[in-house]
């Protein structure tokens, strides 16, 4: 191999004696790590044999290179310039392979001296070893089938929005301050409470609640320890089983003849106890999601467990006196499980459809609903956080569509897709436009969240109402319109069909207020009632509203269109007291209504921080003209 190499220039960086000692040592070192008679097996077999006897320096090279990295191609003669680092490259080589013989060596010696003193137990883990194979119901398809499980393991997809999103601390928790400290005052406390949450959906309930837990956790003077638990379940996937065999919430006992039992244990007739949600969640919280939702039967038995702060079990197969019961199985008989947690229960329910037994073992905290505003900074929020650029009109877009915070982050999360989609997968800042935003609006085929908005005029007949579901508040269209009857005292009144008997009975006792104030009688007219859009008012908190369109359309009176009343009416005038103020104070914010109108009984109901609406208590029906109608002057009386 030698004599084929060619003559080149020797130009070395180093001392040419320097890198013939180098060389020298290196073959040295490899003779001790292979021994002389393997090195040059070695070298014959990787045809390096005849370059280490050659006199030059670079064949001596190119032979150390094809045995330290056993690799027989390599010919290509080094430059002088390059040996110095090739000797350094060979050198790192012989290191690491000095390094892992010297492992090699240590752990051989350790497994000697472990074989040696742990001989006897180690044959006799062998042996067990066996059997235990030997019994093994597995053959080639179930591991294969494991393996493919396995590889399901490892792949995951990426995180969604909702998640990347999710607050990690109370203070990114938006629109929910009162809420909060509420929740705190009462489960970061030395004597905590279970609690019910109130509220629409996707204001955050169940974070908050998490949150609160771990910032109670932080405090000594709580219960709660840091391994404490937050267990979390839908109301909606509980049922009762009257079997008693299956009830994940407050645990269930395998008997022996049902499937699930412990062979070794149904073998010997052993009913054996299965732990509940109510026993995990003990020393921490239980968080149930749509309690409001749960079936009854369990709820009841629920609240027991509250009492008692365990759960009991009970079996026909449990013999105390059978001496193969194992000692856990007797205890959970005999005494029972801990279940001492705090419940905090959500839901999306009035108050006045929860169970009252519940409702008196808990505290109330309500949730506010999320105004244009709040969606606004979510959606920016969210943005940020997912690096995403947005246009500035996009966040004021999808506050128009939702009020939940889940939903608005959805709405984004299909844009920012789409975004994606059309940018053809270049991995870059997608920008999220209004068209992007309509067109997911427009394919999920989704309605603004206001549909009736506050204007600045003035109209006849026509008046906006206050309404509420599922804690929302919303504006709601009331219009009447009256003619004089064919024949005097003989006039019809109409009202939706859609509504209840409460909210009829108002329209009555406008007409009494009709005759009061302007001595005229609603007999003598044809009047029409509608609620636009055909929506179901079933109460009296309409009453009010009911009253001053009617009023308008016989007197022809306008009026303004900016201004909201809820309250109910008596036959004597009176505005009482109704629910849901707060809810319908922020929807009728939300649709741009200047002032809201509500009986002077719920005064106390009203937020003392709002911005941007002027909320005005009446007491009479007559206080409220002046804010609704631009006409003072007083109403005619004449004799009826």
């Amino acid at each position: 191999m030698g004599s084929n190499v060619g003559e080149f220039s020797k130009v070395y960086t180093s001392d040419p004696e320097k890198l013939e000692r180098q060389v020298s040592a290196l073959l040295e070192v490899l003779a001790h790590i292979c021994g002389s008679d393997k090195l040059v097996l070695k070298a014959g077999k990787l045809e390096a044999l005849g370059l280490l006897k050659s006199q030059n320096l670079e064949d001596k090279v190119i032979a150390l290179q094809r045995i330290v990295f056993e690799d027989p191609t390599l010919d290509e003669l080094p430059e002088g310039k390059d040996i110095d680092t090739i000797i350094t490259e060979i050198e790192n080589e012989v290191a690491e392979i000095l390094a892992r013989r010297e492992v090699e060596e240590r752990l051989e010696r350790r497994v000697a001296q472990r074989m040696q003193q742990k001989h006897e137990e180690y044959v006799r883990e062998v042996k067990m070893q066996m059997i235990k194979e030997d019994s093994v119901p597995d053959n080639a398809h179930t591991l294969k089938k494991y393996a493919e499980l396995e590889k399901l393991e490892r792949r995951k997809l990426s995180k969604s929005a909702l998640e990347l999103i999710r607050p990690n601390k109370l203070s990114q928790v938006i629109g929910q301050d009162r809420a909060i400290r509420s929740l705190l005052s009462k489960l970061a406390s030395p004597f905590p409470q279970h609690v019910i949450l109130y509220g629409p959906p996707g204001v955050g309930k169940t974070t908050v609640a998490r949150l609160v837990l771990e910032e109670a956790r932080k405090l000594k003077f709580t219960p709660f320890d840091k391994t404490a638990k937050f267990v979390e379940v839908d109301g909606t996937t509980l049922r009762w089983d009257p079997r008693e065999v299956t009830n994940p919430l407050l645990g269930s006992v395998h008997d022996p003849i049902y499937q699930g039992a412990k062979r070794d244990l149904a073998e010997s007739g052993i009913p054996e106890p299965k732990l509940g949600l109510v026993t995990e969640a003990h020393g921490g919280v239980l968080f149930i999601d749509e309690i409001g939702d749960m079936d009854p039967i369990l709820l009841n038995k629920l609240l027991k467990v509250l009492e008692d702060k365990r759960v009991y079990f009970d079996s026909s197969y449990y013999d105390p006196t059978d001496p193969n019961v194992p000692k856990y199985i007797k205890k959970l008989f005999e005494t029972g499980a801990p279940a001492d947690f705090i419940l905090i229960g959500a839901t999306t329910r009035d108050p006045s459809m929860i169970n009252p037994a519940l409702r008196s073992r808990m505290a109330e905290v309500y949730f506010e609903p999320l105004t244009c505003a709040h969606i606004v900074q979510i959606v920016k929020e969210a943005a940020s956080r997912m690096k995403i650029r947005l246009d500035s009109e996009v966040p004021e877009i999808i506050s128009d569509y939702t009020i939940e915070g889940r939903k608005a982050v959805a709405i984004l999360a299909d844009a920012i897709g789409l975004a994606l989609y059309e940018a053809g997968g270049e991995r870059k800042r997608p920008k999220v436009t209004k068209d992007h935003v309509m067109e997911v609006i427009r394919s999920a085929r989704m309605s603004p969240q206001i549909l009736v908005k506050a204007e600045d005029r003035t109209e006849v007949g026509r008046i906006l109402g206050l309404g509420v579901s599922d804690f929302v508040g919303s504006v709601i269209e009331i219009e009447a319109i009256a003619f004089p009857a064919r024949e005097a005292g003989k006039g019809m009144i109409r009202f939706n069909d859609t509504a209840g008997t409460m909210a009829k009975d108002s329209v009555f006792n406008a007409a009494s207020v009709l005759r009061q104030v302007t001595g005229k009688d609603l007999a003598d007219y044809d009047v029409h009632v509608n609620v636009i859009g055909g929506g179901l008012i079933d109460g009296p908190s309409a009453g009010a509203a009911v009253a001053i369109a009617i009023l308008s359309a016989v007197t022809e009176r306008p009026i303004r269109q900016d201004v909201a009343i809820t309250g109910e009416i008596s036959i004597r005038g009176k505005v009482k007291g109704v629910g849901g103020i707060i809810e319908k104070i922020y929807g009728a914010r939300q649709a741009g209504v200047k002032t809201v109108i509500i009986p002077r009984d719920n005064a106390m109901d009203s937020p003392p921080d709002l911005r941007g609406i002027n909320v005005v208590t009446v007491e009479h029906i007559e206080e409220i003209f002046p804010y609704v109608f631009e006409d003072e002057r007083p109403f005619s009386i004449s004799a009826s």
